[in-house]
């Protein structure tokens, strides 16, 4: 039976392919050959993302893959788990100066896919420019792997023994609804702002970014639809192996906390609003309940490997796409990629949207902030007015790119 730290691949579906992609923009037009090779070359490095879906013993397998992960000029999708993709999870592309890696999310999260995304870059640029930089921080062929990276991350950890934690977050079952308008066409913002404007708002308002990001995604909310008076439900991803200490670990482990925005609490007052949401997140980020969660992680995997492949495959079509959340805001803890910095423009994430309304994901390089809000609609109205909530509160930003949503899709496992 599946380990519970093993990744659930049936948790993207094509009608939900729950992907996620980081893309770096650089300052010189991509050399897709240097960067082929350069992909190739890691599979040594990182074997954990070289992988195909394999359905045996009532369940789908990551088994290695030793085809070559592709490398394509356009940025148009195409399908994991099928010819066009080499079978693969994952897979690059380039267009101009930009490139990006896409791949499952139920593989890994942003923390996890972050060491691979550097180290590619590093090889790429030192073969693009001719120079050696330095190599501290970045995983390389030739280097040990640590079996942290891969495998138990918890293995030093009482699963079994988790008690209950003193606080859980009941859901907001009734929440808003962002109404839809347009037409039914994913998109996306990448919305650029400094880093020391930012943090300086929220050291003032007592915020952090995800926090902040969140109360200003509720006040846009009551802009949008003034006269509905539902509660704005907002998820926080969070990752559990680094509330557990783990946190070289490639595996997907992040979930989420929850915030509630009843539109009978005003929103007027920024300080309190942030206060009131980081006190929200910090009783549910605790040790205790990453630990909880990691023993009816293991409890569900027990239940679920009694079940035949196929019936949790029909289970999971079914429920991928129940929306739970109006909002959903993740941060990636990283300031800087190092060395790389000066080579590059921008780095930001996009994600399938899914059991989200509208999402917000949030990465920090070089001392800017990238934000790239996410919706399922063409209209641009809702992303003016969180602009707008921006302004209100002096933060300046520039948009750097407002296009569609072109991620790769998935075709179906079978048993």
């Amino acid at each position: 039976m599946k380990e519970f730290f093993e990744p659930m691949l049936y948790l993207s579906t094509p009608e939900h392919p729950n992907t996620m992609s980081v893309i770096a923009e650089l300052k010189e037009p991509i050399d897709g050959a240097i960067l082929s090779d350069v992909v190739e070359e890691l599979r040594v490095r990182f074997p954990y993302f070289y992988v195909k879906a394999v359905a045996r013993d009532n369940d789908v397998y990551p088994d290695p893959n030793t085809f070559p992960m592709t490398v394509r000029n356009s940025w148009e999708p195409i399908n994991f788990n099928s010819r066009e993709s080499n079978y693969h999870l994952a897979a690059w592309k380039y267009e101009g100066t930009r490139l990006a890696v896409e791949i499952s999310h139920s593989l890994t999260d942003g923390a996890g896919i972050l060491p691979y995304v550097k180290s590619t870059l590093y090889l790429y640029l030192c073969r693009k420019t001719g120079l050696t930089l330095d190599p501290a921080g970045f995983h390389l062929p030739g280097d040990e792997i640590p079996a942290s990276e891969t495998g138990n991350p918890f293995a030093d950890l009482d699963i079994d023994g988790a008690e209950e934690p003193m606080y859980i977050k009941k859901p907001v079952e009734d929440f808003y609804r962002v109404k839809v308008e347009g037409e039914p066409r994913q998109q996306f913002h990448c919305i650029k702002m400094a880093e020391s404007q930012l943090i300086r708002y929220c050291r003032d308002f007592d915020g952090s970014p995800n926090a902040m990001i969140a109360v200003l995604l509720a006040r846009a909310a009551r802009q949008y639809d003034p006269d509905n008076e539902k509660t704005v439900s907002v998820s926080i991803a969070i990752d559990h192996k680094a509330m557990l200490g783990a946190r070289e670990n490639y595996r997907m482990f992040a979930n989420v906390i929850e915030l509630d925005f009843p539109k009978s609490r005003s929103l007027d007052d920024l300080m309190q609003s942030c206060t009131t949401a980081r006190g929200q997140m910090m009783l549910q980020a605790q040790p205790e309940n990453s630990l909880w969660a990691m023993k009816n992680r293991k409890l569900t995997y027990a239940k679920l490997g009694q079940l035949p492949l196929d019936v949790k495959l029909g289970a999971i079509a079914k429920s991928a796409g129940n929306t739970r959340w109006t909002f959903s805001v993740s941060y990636i803890n990283s300031r800087s990629l190092g060395v790389l910095d000066p080579y590059l423009d921008a780095v930001y994430v996009i994600a399938s949207p899914g059991v989200f309304d509208i999402g917000c994901e949030i990465f920090c390089n070089d001392h800017n902030f990238f934000l790239t809000i996410m919706q399922t609609f063409s209209a641009d109205r809702f992303v003016e007015l969180f602009l707008n909530e921006l302004s209100s509160v002096g933060i300046d930003y520039e948009v750097l790119r407002k296009e569609p949503l072109r991620l790769c899709g998935i075709e179906p496992f079978t048993s």
